[in-house]
């Protein structure tokens, strides 16, 4: 009797445990494990836990009372974004399906009073910010024990991911580098311009989340908006169009005009943070001003954030064609002097981005990069925005495909037709094939260079591109097609032009014929911005020569620095050469679009760089200008300073100034330390760079 008494105390107590409620009074994010898990670690000051989709991460549950029993307590999940949600119950199983959402215990190892249960979700899930509530049942009932957040990101680690690339150099540069190289000037003469795109900066996670949030997308239909999510082309679109503000509330203000009172030169920015972090906090209102590489630059930011392979690429003679004849017109005085006539334009570098993923709407063969272009030039579905492109459609003139094919084709393809006029009428025509689209490029992989992906745009035939012929101007075929039978010219530079020193150059002047000639010399020099006509002409000269039967005639000429110091700066020059037959008025035009380039900013950093150890770098900047300067430094380096800071400079001429800072790095890893130097009585910016490796010490 006693022994059975015991037994049934026993049972009893047993079904007493059995009908405690599971007590569970809080989890752990395991923020440092799911991080390196998921290579979100820069996100690792950001309040909620930041993982990639189509791998899981751990949720550990800390249990009081009695101990989880995996045999009789039955566990869920709801996750939720916005008013979408789903719920799933926490299986016992480790086979991951990159197809669904998953939860699951894994029973080996389990630790009853801190059980982990893992949540996985698939590789074509909405990115954006997740909201997860963990139910546990007792007797048929349902009740909430805890709930968190999350933010999912695309994965291009995983093979699954439509935005899955397969090397990790890239995956390194694409989408973990946090700085850059954004290339403007001319082909022939790149100017280097520092970046930092400072996606793991305080903030800017947020900021990239509220851009989809504003979004009229958004606004329109939330459900379907976080549905779509799922897609790195609609994404993508989304992105390019909130980039600028003209039909939403977007980031960017542009201004090409040189009146920027209300805002900021564009040439100012050095990095995307303080734009993001600006727009955010005025109530997404645009900040002013951008331009198209600040656009890319910080369409780049956003696209990495949201996992995204992303890269900035720079078109060195990007067409602008307004009626989609695949013409560019430009038109020219008698004098040489560039003349404002037509609607089409030549930009001398235009600044988009690609972004890497599958294109399931066209097929595999349109998988890979794709262009998109933030800058407000053409609507596209009733929108300012562009693309994705595939760059394989746009080498391959699939212009039946979409995105914005046409547009983007004739940027890098039109034919230049250049006419020149004389009292209402034209006097010469030529055209030039090999102009636009002449080198377009990105920044290297792993190195602080540029990489050539022109090929990746066009069929090249020739065997010779318009940057390596020995004439900068117009190669003799050029000139054949667009002169008289009588009479060539040839403009030359004989080196890349440099602040500081003349710029010098040859015109050759040939007479085709077996008749002497006198010959009429016009040249003319006019400052521009990269995507403007010509101002007025600061430079020119005029001439006579004869010439003798079947001669060609060298003249040498410069324009010295302080002919051209206080007109150009940042601007560019036209410069043009019209050769004309005295006898039959004859005509013939070359010219060429240049920059100068100016002495770089250079940083020494003392010792070795070691994380949260303070470091000590010095900034020179020389004054190769024929007068005194004077302007603002600002110095900046995503994972090295936090924030931006500024120093006056003032350097006599031939002189040379040095800075001392000092900065604490805060993140390991291959760091870019950049300075720019704004000068106040010169339209000019001066930048230069130096990469660092933080050491963990």
């Amino acid at each position: 009797m006693e022994v059975d008494s015991y037994h049934s105390v026993a049972q009893n107590e047993i079904r007493e445990t059995q009908m405690e409620e599971l007590n569970i009074r809080h989890d752990s994010l395991e923020k440092s494990e799911n991080l390196q898990r998921h290579r979100t670690e820069g996100f690792g000051s950001t309040a909620a836990l930041v993982v990639r989709r189509g791998a899981p991460f751990r949720v550990t549950l800390q249990v009081e009372g009695r101990p989880f029993n995996p045999k009789t307590d039955t566990l869920r999940i709801k996750l939720s974004q916005g008013r979408n949600y789903m719920v799933m119950p926490v299986a016992y199983s480790k086979r991951v399906s990159s197809r669904r959402w998953q939860a699951y215990l894994e029973l080996e190892g389990l630790d009853l009073r801190r059980p982990s249960v893992f949540i996985s979700s698939p590789a074509s899930a909405s990115v954006g910010g997740y909201r997860f509530e963990l139910f546990a049942s007792k007797q048929g009932k349902w009740r909430r024990c805890l709930s968190g957040k999350f933010i999912l990101l695309c994965n291009p680690w995983c093979p699954e991911d439509t935005v899955y690339i397969p090397f990790e150099d890239q995956r390194e540069e694409y989408i973990q580098n946090d700085s850059g190289l954004l290339f403007m000037g001319t082909a022939l003469n790149l100017v280097s311009r520092p970046w930092s795109f400072d996606q793991f900066e305080p903030g800017v996670l947020e900021a990239c989340l509220n851009l989809l949030h504003v979004s009229p997308q958004h606004k329109k239909n939330p459900r379907r908006d976080y549905a779509n999510r799922n897609n790195p082309v609609y994404l993508s679109r989304v992105v390019s169009a909130m980039i600028n503000c003209e039909d939403d509330h977007g980031v960017l203000k542009g201004n090409w005009s040189n009146d920027f009172k209300e805002g900021v030169h564009p040439s100012t920015w050095s990095g995307s943070a303080d734009i993001l972090k600006k727009w955010a906090q005025s109530n997404y209102s645009p900040v002013k001003y951008g331009q198209c590489w600040v656009y890319a630059a910080v369409m780049c930011t956003v696209m990495r954030v949201l996992g995204i392979p992303c890269r900035v690429v720079t078109n060195f003679n990007s067409a602008h064609d307004t009626n989609g004849n695949l013409v560019i017109e430009e038109y020219y005085s008698e004098t040489g002097k560039k003349l404002n006539h037509s609607k089409d334009s030549i930009w001398n570098f235009h600044v988009w981005v690609e972004c890497w993923m599958e294109r399931n709407d066209l097929g595999p063969e349109m998988n890979g990069w794709q262009v998109l272009d933030p800058t407000p030039q053409e609507r596209s579905g009733g929108v300012f925005c562009c693309g994705p492109a595939p760059v394989r459609a746009i080498k391959d003139r699939r212009t039946d495909l979409f995105f914005d094919i046409p547009f983007v084709y004739a940027a890098v393809n039109a034919d230049v037709h250049s006419i020149v006029v004389s009292k209402g009428r034209v006097v010469s025509h030529s055209k030039d094939t090999e102009r636009v689209g002449a080198f377009i490029c990105t920044k290297a992989v792993g190195y602080p260079r540029h990489q050539n992906i022109t090929r990746d745009y066009k069929y090249i035939t020739s065997p010779t591109s318009s940057l390596t012929r020995s004439s900068v101007v117009s190669d003799d075929s050029t000139l054949r097609r667009g002169s008289s039978s009588g009479i060539a010219v040839f403009l030359t530079l004989d080196k890349a032009p440099v602040a500081g020193e003349p710029i010098r150059f040859t015109v050759n002047a040939v007479n085709k014929q077996k008749v002497a000639k006198m010959m009429k010399v016009h040249l003319n020099a006019q400052a521009k911005e990269y995507n403007h006509s010509p101002s007025e002409t600061f430079w020119e000269t005029h001439g006579i020569i004869e010439m003798s039967p079947m001669e060609s005639k060298v003249i040498k000429q410069q324009i010295f620095p302080a002919q051209y110091e206080d007109v150009v700066g940042d601007d560019l020059i036209n410069l043009a050469v019209v050769l004309e037959d005295m006898a039959t008025q004859e005509r013939v035009l070359a010219s060429e679009e240049f920059n100068i380039t100016t002495s770089q900013l250079t940083i020494q950093v003392e010792d070795s760089v070691i994380l949260n150890r303070e470091q000590t770098a010095t900034v020179t900047f020389s004054n190769h200008f024929s007068h005194p300067v004077s302007g603002i430094l600002t110095v900046a380096g995503a994972g090295l300073i936090q924030g931006r800071v500024h120093y006056r400079m003032m350097v006599l001429p031939g002189g040379r100034a040095q800075q001392r800072i000092t900065f604490l790095p805060r993140m390991t890893g291959t760091k870019m330390l950049q300075a720019s130097l704004s000068l106040a009585n010169i339209n000019s910016t001066i930048s230069g760079f130096k990469m660092v490796f933080v050491n963990k010490g």
